[in-house]
């Protein structure tokens, strides 16, 4: 996606978090406008840390779900993601992903 997914949207800046706790903590601070996980991330994938911060996390950012396959598509449902793209990631689809859910997050009546 680069610095900035879309022309439209201000440049982006990436926090990586390598550990469930981590992505907590960082949630909890604030200041997070979409959340990226990584299905396919052990221990903890970012399928079951979707639906744990969509339950846990107050107001919680919109997720975009990486996949291993499309068959998955199912799961990233039960995890209450917002987008889900498919790995290995799309050079086109992925920043679209990312780019919509930055606008609804930045919108100004988003909540």
């Amino acid at each position: 996606a680069g610095r900035r997914p879309a022309a439209d949207l201000p440049p982006v800046e990436f926090l990586e978090c390598a550990t469930l706790p981590a992505v907590l903590k960082e949630l909890d601070a604030g200041g997070i406008d979409v959340c990226v996980l990584d299905g396919e991330a052990v221990p903890a994938g970012g399928m079951g840390v979707c639906r744990q911060i969509k339950d846990e996390i107050f107001r919680c950012p919109p997720v975009l779900l990486l996949m291993g396959r499309p068959q998955d598509a199912w799961l990233a449902t039960w995890s209450r993601a917002d987008a889900a793209v498919t790995l290995p990631v799309d050079p086109v689809e992925f920043p679209e992903a990312l780019a919509g859910l930055l606008r609804s997050r930045l919108a100004p009546n988003a909540a």
